[in-house]
C-alpha cells in the first residue's frame, strides 16, 4: 500500500470548502472555483464536521464512476464515523437498493427498476403529465399569478409519481413535503426521512395486500424475487430520485426560459424545441449538483490526492458544468450529451428518457395554456434552497392573463 506524500498530507489539513453555508445556495460559483483551485479533487464539508473529497474534473469523475474495484457505493463504514443526527444521513444512509449496492446486488436491483419502467408506455406517461398540468393550471390559472415552484413543478412531480406508484392525488402534498425536508439536509432532515419512510411503508403494505397496475406491484412480482423489504427500499429510492431532481430540472428550465424573452418566444412559437432548454440546464445548472457518492475500499492515491477509506468522495456535477470553457460551450450543438448530469458508469441514471419526457411535456403544456407567462422578478433576484446536494429554487413567481382550462375555449 502506498502512503500519502507531504503534499497530500497538507491537502487533508487544508480548510474545507463549506458547501452547507447559506452563501453556497445563493451563489455556488466561488465555492466551485475554490474547489477547482485545489486540483481535480477538492476538500469540502457537506455539513458541519462532515468532510468529503469533491471531484471537480471531468476525467477524474469518469475514472471514479467507472472504477468499481477501487471504489464502493456502500456507505456503512462511513456511517459508523458520523453522529446519528447528522443532517446529511437522509441522503447518504445505506439502504438495500440499487444506489448503495455493488456488483451482483446492484445489477439485480437495477434490472428490476429498468424492467418496471420499461412497461410504462410513453403515451401513457405523456397522458399522466397532461392530466397533472390540467389539474394544477385549473387551480391557479384564474388568478393570473402563481409560484411555479410551489404550485406547479413540485406538485406536478408528486402527482405524476403518485399515479405511477398507484396512489391518489390527495397523497401528493405529503410526498412533496417529506422529500423536500430530506434533500435540504437541514435540522428537519430526520423528521422528513421518518415521514417519507412511513409514506413508502404504507404504500408497499397496500400493494403487498392488493396488486395494481403500478410500479410497486411490478417490483413485487418481478422474477428477481425481491422481498417486500427490498421493494420498499427500491421504491424509497425511486420516488425520491424521481421527484426531487426532476422537479428541480423543471423549475430551473422554466426560470431560464422565462428569464430570456428571446428564448421564451422561440419556444412558444415552436421554432425552438423545449429539449434544447432542458439540455442547457443540464449543462449549466444541473439540478443534482453534488452527489454520485463513492468510498475508497482502502486508502489510495487518486489523481494526485490521498483518499482515505470511509470518507465520501462526491462528484460535483455542478462544478463540472461550470468548468466547461467558453470555446466548448460555443461549439455545443443541440442534443450534445457531454455533460455528466445523468452520471456515468454502472450507476448512470436508468430512466433518463422518461425524465426528459416528463419535463418537456410539462413545459409544452404549461406554455400552451399560459402563452404570456412572464416572471415577476429578474432571474438574479430569485432565491435558492439550502443544501449541499441540489440546485433548487425556493420560488418562481410569475404572472399571466387569467385563464381557466375548464372554460370552453380556454385553451389556445
Amino acid at each position: 500500500m502506498t502512503h500519502p506524500s507531504p503534499a497530500e498530507q497538507a491537502f487533508s489539513r487544508a480548510a474545507p470548502v463549506r458547501l452547507w453555508e447559506d452563501g453556497f445556495a445563493r451563489d455556488p460559483r466561488p465555492y466551485y472555483a475554490a474547489l477547482r483551485a485545489q486540483g481535480p479533487v477538492g476538500w469540502a464539508e457537506l455539513a458541519p464536521g462532515v468532510p468529503a473529497y469533491v471531484v471537480t474534473d471531468r476525467r477524474a469523475a469518469l475514472d471514479l464512476l467507472h472504477d468499481t474495484e477501487t471504489f464502493s457505493r456502500d456507505p456503512r463504514p462511513w456511517e459508523a464515523t458520523v453522529p446519528d443526527d447528522s443532517p446529511v444521513l437522509g441522503m447518504m444512509r445505506w439502504r438495500p437498493n440499487t444506489l448503495f449496492a455493488d456488483g451482483a446486488a446492484h445489477l439485480r436491483y437495477r434490472t428490476t427498476l429498468i424492467d418496471a419502467f420499461d412497461l410504462v408506455e410513453p403515451h401513457d406517461l405523456r397522458g399522466r403529465v397532461h392530466r397533472a398540468v390540467h389539474l394544477l393550471v385549473s387551480r391557479f390559472g384564474p388568478r393570473g399569478e402563481a409560484d411555479l415552484v410551489a404550485e406547479f413543478t413540485r406538485p406536478l412531480m408528486a402527482l405524476v409519481f403518485n399515479s405511477l406508484f398507484g396512489l391518489p392525488d390527495s397523497a401528493s402534498d405529503r410526498l412533496d413535503a417529506a422529500i423536500g425536508k430530506v434533500i435540504e439536509g437541514g435540522p428537519q432532515s430526520a423528521e422528513g426521512e421518518a415521514e417519507y419512510a412511513g409514506y413508502v411503508l404504507e404504500l408497499i403494505a397496500a400493494k403487498t395486500a392488493r396488486r395494481g397496475e403500478d410500479l410497486p406491484s411490478r417490483l413485487l412480482d418481478h422474477p428477481a424475487g425481491l422481498t417486500p423489504e427490498e421493494v420498499t427500499w427500491q421504491v424509497f429510492l425511486t420516488l425520491g430520485a424521481g421527484h426531487e431532481p426532476t422537479s428541480n430540472l423543471l423549475s430551473n428550465t422554466l426560470s431560464r426560459i422565462l428569464g430570456d424573452p428571446a428564448f421564451h418566444s422561440t419556444l412558444t412559437s415552436g421554432a425552438r424545441p423545449v429539449t434544447e432548454a432542458v439540455l442547457d440546464v443540464l449543462h449549466h445548472e444541473t439540478p443534482l449538483a453534488n452527489y454520485g457518492i463513492h468510498y475508497a475500499r482502502t486508502p489510495v492515491t487518486f489523481h494526485g490526492v490521498w483518499i482515505r477509506a470511509a470518507v465520501p468522495v462526491v462528484v460535483s456535477y455542478g462544478a463540472l458544468t461550470q468548468a466547461v470553457d467558453e470555446e466548448r460551450v460555443a461549439d455545443r450543438r443541440p442534443g450534445d450529451a457531454s455533460h455528466l448530469s445523468w452520471s456515468a458508469g454502472p450507476h448512470a441514471c436508468p430512466v433518463r428518457q422518461p425524465t426528459l419526457l416528463i419535463v418537456t411535456e410539462a413545459i409544452e403544456q404549461l406554455t400552451q395554456w399560459l402563452p404570456d407567462l412572464e416572471p415577476v422578478l429578474p432571474r438574479e433576484r430569485l432565491t435558492w434552497r439550502p443544501g449541499p446536494f441540489h440546485r433548487s429554487l425556493t420560488a418562481l413567481p410569475v404572472r399571466f392573463s387569467p385563464r381557466s382550462p375548464d372554460r370552453p375555449g380556454g385553451r389556445p
